[in-house]
């Protein structure tokens, strides 16, 4: 195993049980591995502080390695010489898995889609199992997904790239834009994870498609799978004239309404658009590829539309942290691009005061400046891209911008404390101040949820 975190030490206990040899290997310290104590007592030998040379020989049969960490380090490097299988959780839990499997993924609206998925399943009695990317490994929720109970599972590129026979049941594509470029290189490569989702289904299976995001429309000829579209802008094209793929069932929003299409062609109304949990057009298309999946896992259409209505969201997701003399103050930490800063922006209709910032990817910042110009009336930016974000602000005619100079994780909560203390100074009551950082966290956080508790808690503290 290379890295301990969560799914590293999910993974050691696994094959520690079955009676393999296992060696755990992290670049941290010992002192800042707790989990090493645990996994030694059952056995398994735990090298922390470096790769040393030969942790990977010739000797080895497996390499499981935390998404996070990229190919090029050296024990990859030797693996991949050596011809050793490198596979990430994601494959060791299909395998452990009795019960069948969703995969979720997408650029953005993963957490949001997969969590609402599981609430429909849960809904119609069908007591599913939502772990992976979420927070909780895939190899603990693995062995409770008894045959007939789904395991729903948020996906990763990162998780996916390190799968071989990974086949999920039921494989759903949000939506595909540029991100991860510092870890994967290239689009080609980010893309090619992605839709390893999708690399061994068979006719038997289904394959849930953003039909409005032509990447994922242009897929869909490829693929082995049912193929079950979604869309936000009215019924897929080829759904009504019989087109064969397209025979399958779909659910889209049509004339203020979210209907459900069968195969046999008769129609669903589900709720009005309106009448959904959580607002915003990206969240509409979260919940409609949530009503898709779940639908096509046996849910049924009552519990998908009384899901649709109640489902709030989940933290970090333009979650309302409290109201303050009339300001409404949103954490969208979980907005780790700008694509997804952009999709909250549209959520809103009244003026809004922005705070966001954090690691710099090498993004110039322009597609937000659509946004910035009608919506935004004050930018407080922070991390390392502030200055970035402070040029993009102003050039969209931003007439307030305020910049928080603390940069680094010693004064991560001191900063944020200085961003909501100078958003405070701006906001005036019917106006939103909405934390949605369009870049991930790790310049001064050691993730977006620490990021939006620091959040939280300064809001809180007003």
């Amino acid at each position: 195993m290379l890295g301990l975190a969560k799914s590293g030490q999910a993974v050691a206990k696994v094959f520690a049980a079955r009676g393999a040899r296992v060696t755990v290997n992290d670049a941290k310290p010992r002192e800042a591995c707790p989990e090493a104590d645990e996994l030694e007592r059952l056995g398994v030998r735990v090298v922390c502080g470096g790769h040393p040379e030969g942790i990977v020989h010739e000797g080895i049969r497996l390499v499981v390695k935390n998404p996070g960490i990229p190919y090029r380090i050296p024990p990859l490097v030797k693996a991949a010489e050596l011809g050793i299988e490198i596979v990430t959780e994601v494959e060791v839990a299909w395998h452990l898995a009795k019960g069948p499997m969703i995969g979720i993924t997408g650029t953005n609206g993963k957490t949001t889609t997969t969590s609402w998925t599981g609430a429909m399943l849960e809904a119609s009695g069908l007591r599913p199992v939502v772990a992976g990317n979420i927070g909780r490994p895939l190899c603990d929720a693995a062995e409770e997904a008894e045959p007939g109970r789904w395991l729903v599972a948020e996906l990763s590129s990162f998780q996916l790239k390190g799968t071989t026979d990974f086949r999920p049941k039921i494989a759903c594509l949000l939506n595909f834009s540029e991100t991860h470029m510092d870890w994967h290189g290239t689009m080609e490569d980010y893309w090619a994870s992605k839709i390893r989702l999708f690399a061994n289904q068979t006719e038997e299976d289904a394959a849930v498609l953003n039909w409005d995001d032509p990447a994922c429309r242009d897929l869909a000829p490829r693929l082995a799978a049912r193929v079950i579209p979604f869309s936000a802008s009215g019924e897929p094209e080829g759904v009504a004239a019989g087109e064969r793929r397209l025979t399958n069932g779909c659910v889209y929003a049509e004339n203020g309404n979210i209907v459900l299409r069968e195969p046999d062609g008769s129609r669903v109304e589900l709720l009005p658009a309106d009448d959904l949990g959580i607002a915003g057009r990206h969240n509409l298309e979260n919940g409609l590829a949530a009503a898709a999946a779940a639908w096509a896992a046996g849910a049924d259409p009552a519990a998908i539309a009384k899901v649709l209505r109640t489902f709030r969201g989940v933290e970090h997701r333009q979650e309302l942290v409290r109201e303050v003399a009339g300001v409404r103050w949103y954490n969208d930490s979980k907005a780790t691009n700008a694509t997804a800063a952009s999709k909250a922006l549209d959520a809103f209709r009244e003026p809004i005061v922005w705070i966001g910032g954090g690691l710099d990817r090498g993004a110039d910042f322009r597609d937000l400046m659509p946004w910035f110009a009608g919506k935004v009336k004050a930018a407080v930016v922070l991390g390392e891209t502030r200055h970035k974000l402070a040029q993009a602000a102003r050039e969209a005619g931003v007439a307030i911008i305020r910049v928080v100079d603390a940069d680094s994780r010693e004064r991560a909560a001191e900063a944020v404390e200085e961003a909501v203390r100078l958003a405070a100074g701006e906001a005036r009551a019917g106006d939103i101040v909405l934390f949605s950082p369009a870049c991930a966290s790790w310049d001064m956080f050691s993730s977006y949820e620490e990021r939006g508790r620091m959040f939280k808690a300064a809001v809180h503290r007003l």
